[in-house]
């Protein structure tokens, strides 16, 4: 992705932007993480990636489909809440993480279980706790880190481009 490219998706939002980038990572892993391709990305790269499945699954189905889709690992498991708590500064949003991967910790093999979808769907009112902090994310924090999260990685580019 070259710099213009880069100008032209700041300019079209904060989303747009992250995107933009976090395509690019897709693409340089064939579409897919793998334990092959997981060294392509830095850990700056890999954070923000993380991000980005938090807004493309919890926008649509919280906490709970984020984790049913397979993502949890990734997201939950990995540095992602000590990355934005201790390396990016985003502390509040940091601690909120720590408690989503704690809930995780404690539901995981149910919600990562194999079931049909009125079992899914059983899930957002059998973990409540689980489905309020898709919630919570909604409610408190996308607003605020989205653009947050941009202007990070904006002034820090040379970390998060390819």
């Amino acid at each position: 992705m070259n710099q213009k490219e880069l100008d032209k998706s700041w300019a079209e939002g904060p989303g747009e932007y992250i995107y933009a980038l976090t395509d690019s990572y897709l693409d340089a892993v064939g579409g897919s993480l793998t334990a092959e391709t997981m060294d392509k990305l830095s850990v700056d790269q890999h954070t923000l990636l993380a991000y980005r499945f938090i807004l493309d699954e919890v926008l649509e189905g919280g906490f709970i489909q984020l984790i049913h889709n397979g993502y949890g690992p990734y997201v939950l498991g990995g540095p992602f809440p000590m990355m934005m708590k201790k390396e990016w500064g985003f502390v509040e949003f940091g601690k909120f993480m720590y408690e989503v991967r704690k809930e995780y910790n404690r539901t995981k093999e149910q919600i990562e279980a194999d079931m049909d979808e009125d079992t899914f769907m059983g899930l957002y009112v059998d973990l409540d706790t689980m489905n309020n902090f898709g919630d919570d994310f909604l409610d408190d924090y996308e607003e605020e880190m989205t653009p947050a999260i941009a202007a990070y990685v904006r002034e820090n580019e040379s970390r998060f481009t390819l």
